[in-house]
């Protein structure tokens, strides 16, 4: 099916931390190790580790095997090449602690650069907005509030508990926080945790992280963006003409929604320039001026205008703002300077704030029309944040309008199965003419035949029209696909042959049994699922010190099926597993 020789890792979260170049490096010393003695045992890595560029200068022989014995009882055990990669990070972390977390060979540019290279005043900003809404956080508050002057703010991020509460500020109820291991020293494996659900919580909220470290606060785009969609908003309708341009609109980013926002009241009160961006466009704060005039006239003043100082307007602006209870997160220096982060976080705060939109558009009730059922949300849902994991080049904001021009699917078809599509017949967006459009559909079409996806009577056009039903359909086969796949390559499981459903679920139930359990599900409609218990036992099963017990209910009431079912989810992700389910998809 593919040429491409990429070494592929099952744990996303595991291959997100390693290169392609790293990998193939680790791969062959594992590969001369288990050739050399037959299997590969944790008493085989110091001197492989010792001998790796990264930790020669940091640990002899001696050293390594210590770190690696503190985290592990049984030095002789077998483990596999993710067992390996794991035992490489353990002892990173450990090389980090000892240099005093600073820059090292071994970091990659991403992470290594991220530190010392951050916008101080956006800095100055994240750390306003943690002190702000997590004042009153019982664990928190002991650490609150973070002075920006110093690297306080990157010193309480280690632990992941920061990330993980940041996580539910900016979508409420996405972890359990009883999941989250909040002792005031955390051991490496609790902090791993800690960041292993962070990472997984970020991305089903649409966070794209692959290849992004702890350190990185893109929930913070999530929050100030959240509203700015048809869903949240139906207002927004009024920013377009017709039932053609509001199909457009459900297609645009937040960031091209706020912009068009913006310039539509721009427009109604005589500023004639577009913007266009949220940099050089809003450097001399007019756009600020007359939008906050058009929003809030009782709060402005024509001297906002009449000043030559781009610096002196700026400041009369968030004056003006914190009047529409804006809070302060930025400074007349960061507009004046063009911060686009933080012009972003606060054109969507006045937009929160006060959007200025009527409620009578003669497009609400188209808008409203294309509200889906809950059924059909909770997938689109599913498959958008699914595919936004991925970490595609295209970011997807409506999964039923955005994969219409094959784009979409044939990047995730790639990033799947590399090779399998044919880059040279593909048209790249945008694209005006459709039938160009009907091309890229039929080529995901016969990807998936090729793929023996049950496609009878599907053809690219169906992709093209919207056809809600068949788009899911198809990306429910890839999904389940790609994690056959991933189970396929568990060869120490599966030996190489196709896994089955029937397959996965004798194993759940012989790894509950096994465990002392008595628990066992007879399908995966099995409607005793909906109580959590087996899941709860299965995951106690595969690590038996993750679930706390004394936080579980029986799950006879459906107040207790929530309260098993969001608990589920977060310790499944707390130990590695990408779920975009939600809550209620257990409990039905």
């Amino acid at each position: 099916m593919s040429s491409y020789q990429g070494v592929i890792v099952s744990d996303p979260w595991l291959q997100s931390q390693f290169t392609q170049v790293e990998l193939r490096t680790l791969k062959s010393k594992f590969i001369n190790v288990r050739t050399q003695h037959g299997r590969v045992t944790l008493c085989d890595l110091p001197p492989v580790f010792s001998k790796l560029k990264a930790f020669t200068e940091m640990f002899n022989e001696d050293e390594i095997k210590t770190v690696l014995g503190e985290s592990n009882s049984d030095m002789g055990e077998e483990i596999d090449f993710e067992g390996f990669l794991r035992a490489y990070l353990n002892l990173q972390t450990h090389a980090i602690e000892k240099s005093g977390g600073t820059k090292s060979s071994f970091l990659k540019a991403t992470t290594t650069t991220f530190h010392h290279a951050i916008n101080e005043s956006e800095k100055a900003s994240y750390v306003a907005h943690i002190n702000n809404y997590l004042a009153e956080d019982k664990f928190l508050k002991d650490f609150l509030p973070i002075d920006p002057a110093t690297d306080a703010l990157f010193d309480l991020a280690k632990n992941g508990v920061l990330l993980c509460k940041l996580i539910n500020v900016a979508v409420p109820g996405t972890i359990d926080e009883r999941a989250i291991n909040t002792k005031k020293v955390l051991n490496p494996w609790e902090r791993n945790e800690n960041h292993t659900l962070c990472l997984n919580s970020a991305k089903a909220i649409g966070c794209t992280v692959v290849n992004i470290g702890t350190q990185d606060l893109a929930e913070g785009r999530i929050q100030v963006l959240a509203d700015l969609n048809l869903k949240k908003t139906p207002q927004l309708v009024e920013l377009v003409d017709d039932s053609q341009d509001v199909e457009e609109l459900l297609s645009l980013a937040p960031e091209k929604v706020l912009l068009k926002w913006m310039n539509f009241h721009l427009k109604k009160v005589g500023y004639e320039k577009q913007v266009t961006n949220f940099s050089t466009d809003l450097k001399d704060g007019e756009a600020y001026a007359y939008l906050l005039n058009a929003l809030a006239p009782e709060h402005s003043t024509p001297s906002t205008l009449d000043t030559s100082d781009p610096t002196e307007r700026a400041n009369m602006v968030l004056q003006q703002a914190e009047k529409l209870e804006c809070k302060r997160f930025l400074t007349p220096k960061d507009i004046v300077e063009g911060s686009p982060n933080l012009n972003l976080a606060f054109v969507a705060q006045i937009f929160h704030n006060r959007n200025g939109l009527s409620t009578e558009s003669k497009n609400m009730s188209y808008a409203e029309m294309m509200t889906d059922d809950v059924e059909t949300s909770r997938e689109e849902r599913c498959f958008r944040l699914w595919i936004n994991s991925l970490g595609i080049s295209t970011y997807v904001n409506n999964l039923f309008e955005d994969v219409r021009n094959g784009w979409v699917m044939l990047e995730v078809l790639d990033k799947l199965f590399p090779g399998t599509v044919n880059w040279k017949q593909a048209n790249k967006p945008p694209i005006k003419m459709p039938f160009k459009k009907v091309e890229n559909c039929n080529q995901v079409i016969n990807i998936g035949k090729d793929l023996n996806f049950s496609l009878v009577n599907v053809a690219g056009n169906d992709v093209v029209a919207g056809n809600k039903k068949l788009i899911v359909a198809f990306l429910w086969q890839l999904m389940r696909f790609s994690m056959l796949q991933l189970l396929k390559n568990l060869r120490s499981y599966s030996h190489g042959k196709e896994i089955t459903d029937a397959d996965i679920l004798n194993w759940a139930n012989n790894k509950v049994k096994k465990s002392g359990r008595t628990t066992q599900m007879e399908s995966f409609k099995d409607k005793s699922l909906s109580n959590g218990v087996f899941f709860l036992e299965l995951l106690t099963a595969v690590e038996p010190r993750v679930v706390d017990w004394n936080l579980v209910t029986k799950g006879e009431t459906d107040e207790d099926k929530k309260s098993n079912a969001t608990y589920i989810i977060s310790v499944a992700r707390k130990i590695g597993c990408s779920i975009f389910l939600l809550p209620e998809d257990v409990i039905e």
